[in-house]
């Protein structure tokens, strides 16, 4: 069994486990593999070690079991068919949304043929079936964690497990933004459909830049009582602003119009705007203005030029973190802004 490869493996295995597979079921020396890896022997001999002792868990032992019965005591035909199957992204964000709640918890057991994810939500008790594979890689991979073992074992999510699934969502919206943006060839995906309340007569207008933003990623966030970060009025006000934001800069050099918008400038003559693009470029400056200092500086950054918050809080100086308290300040007040704006002014067009 010597033909083997890292890259005979899926791309999650990491590669301390297919060393720890390549010793423990192809019978490949140690040396031979610290060559390969261009290390120590002992740093190999530590990996198996640390994996070996891993194995009391029921889940890692599972995990590396069926990688040793499928990967090397298979066909490769089969191989590829089974990989397929094995191991969903989609499926693994979705189990690690459930398990960060807190509270929740992931249950399975030695001789179970599936694994369930227990969370109390209003004093009872919802339960989630998964499938046993999906959560033996979870804890080969170490996004879970077994904190108590008997007849059952209990996993919590980890801080590698929450790290992960704050990459996987932003993989997933960074496929579905780009399918958005590539709807159209100029990039933005029009889409009808209503604004806030109804109002009596009112037809459906045009809705511009709807694609994912970054303050549409914040606003999933959630506190440890399982409240929103952000309100939905935060997150339509902010969406506001954007889609003024773009209307008001259509038919003109971005660069251009970001030095007026950041520069605070309103005295430009508003004529030389046409129709709505006038009347857009009129709302975000009053709304900037309203917002004042610093507020109106992440308002502008995150909401309209989609900064993410790191980038704003570099480039303004801020200390890390406090960008995302800042913006919701800033949206807090920007919805009572158009709170306060007439029943007609609550839409662009």
């Amino acid at each position: 069994m010597y033909g083997m490869t890292k890259a005979d493996l899926p791309d999650w295995v990491s590669s301390e486990v297919f060393r720890y597979l390549e010793h423990t079921t192809a019978q490949v020396p140690i040396r031979k593999l610290a060559r390969k890896a261009d290390c120590h022997a002992s740093t190999i001999l530590r990996q198996i070690r640390r994996l070996e002792q891993r194995r009391e868990d029921p889940l890692v032992d599972g995990a590396l079991q069926h990688l040793s019965q499928v990967y090397y005591e298979t066909q490769k035909t089969a191989r590829e068919r089974i990989a397929k199957s094995y191991f969903c992204e989609e499926d693994a964000a979705r189990c690690l949304t459930l398990l960060s709640h807190p509270g929740s918890v992931l249950v399975a057991g030695r001789g179970m043929a599936k694994a369930v994810i227990l969370r109390e939500i209003a004093r009872e008790m919802h339960k989630a079936v998964l499938d046993l594979r999906m959560a033996e890689v979870l804890a080969l991979l170490d996004w879970v964690s077994c904190f108590s073992s008997g007849k059952v074992y209990r996993y919590r999510i980890t801080r590698e497990g929450r790290l992960a699934l704050a990459a996987l969502i932003a993989e997933a919206e960074e496929r579905r933004r780009h399918r958005e943006e590539s709807t159209t060839q100029s990039g933005l995906a029009g889409r009808i459909g209503p604004f806030g309340q109804k109002e009596p007569g009112a037809g459906k207008r045009a809705r511009y830049g709807l694609q994912e933003t970054p303050l549409q990623t914040l606003a999933r966030l959630v506190d440890r009582d399982g409240n929103p970060f952000l309100s939905l009025e935060m997150v339509r006000a902010g969406e506001r602003i954007r889609e003024d934001f773009e209307l008001a800069q259509i038919g003109q050099h971005v660069a251009h119009e970001r030095a007026i918008f950041a520069g605070g400038a309103v005295e430009r003559d508003p004529q030389r705007y046409g129709g709505p693009a006038r009347d857009a470029f009129q709302r975000t400056s009053a709304a900037l203005c309203a917002l004042g200092p610093g507020l109106s500086d992440i308002a502008l950054r995150c909401c309209c030029h989609l900064e993410g918050l790191e980038a704003a809080e570099r480039d303004l100086g801020w200390s890390a973190r406090s960008g995302k308290i800042v913006l919701r300040i800033a949206l807090e007040q920007l919805a009572q802004h158009y709170a306060e704006l007439p029943p007609r002014s609550q839409m662009i067009g």
